[in-house]
């Protein structure tokens, strides 16, 4: 479905990515690990269009993205949630879910009732600006608001970051959903044990390179390479 193969990426002259590769199959559930600074930011927003890779290749459903500005990319059914949320302050909860609908491949799967099935606590705060919110409602948001967008993979970066143990939970079962519904998402997170319980596949990213690729039931088996690629 997503296939990233030797990503090389640059700010300047400071290059970040240096042939990165991974794949994500329908339906696959892929992370990108590895601790603060090493690239995985830098990926997403790579293969969204954000920044310019200075070579290699994305390629979505067989379509080369890498050259694509960003809204190309989203058309193309990639939906983001960025790191920082980046909600629409002065928009109530309603009208950020509203602003970014969209139904690009047919009847939409993604509706604002059914983002208020998955997140109960948005119905509650519908007509609240998204400055009256939590954090944790904030994530809620930015998870509906790009599945407003009816893509075909969802990338969350950093998805519970700085979020109270609830809440994070609450994220943690809207994904294990998503993925009991066959939906492909790679999510960016910090809680490896958290992920090692639904995701299908781990990408380990270590000074632009990647450095592991296992399954969860391999990472958990060893643990050496927890202690060596993800602890601080």
């Amino acid at each position: 479905m997503l296939s990233v193969t030797k990503l090389r990426t640059a700010y300047g002259a400071a290059q970040v990515l240096f042939d990165l590769t991974f794949e994500v199959g329908p339906g696959e559930v892929v992370t990108l690990l590895g601790r603060n600074g090493m690239g995985k930011t830098t990926t997403v927003n790579s293969i969204m269009g954000l920044v310019r890779p200075r070579g290699g290749s994305v390629t979505f459903e067989g379509r080369e993205l890498a050259r694509l500005p960003s809204y190309r990319v989203a058309q193309a059914g990639l939906g983001l949630v960025p790191e920082g949320r980046q909600i629409f302050p002065t928009l109530t909860v309603e009208e950020n879910l509203v602003a970014t609908a969209a139904a690009r491949f047919g009847a939409p799967r993604w509706t604002k009732e059914r983002v208020y099935d998955h997140f109960p606590r948005l119905k509650e705060r519908r007509s609240n600006l998204g400055t009256q919110l939590s954090g944790g409602e904030q994530q809620m948001l930015a998870i509906g608001r790009a599945l407003m967008t009816n893509p075909k993979l969802l990338i969350l970066d950093e998805a519970t970051e700085g979020l109270a143990p609830l809440v994070r939970a609450e994220i943690w079962s809207c994904l294990e959903r998503l993925k009991g519904e066959r939906h492909a998402i790679v999510v960016i997170d910090k809680n490896v044990d958290a992920l090692t319980r639904f995701a299908d596949r781990h990408v380990i990213v270590e000074k632009g390179r990647v450095v592991w690729t296992g399954t969860s039931a391999e990472l958990r088996a060893d643990p050496t390479v927890k202690e060596r690629y993800l602890h601080v």
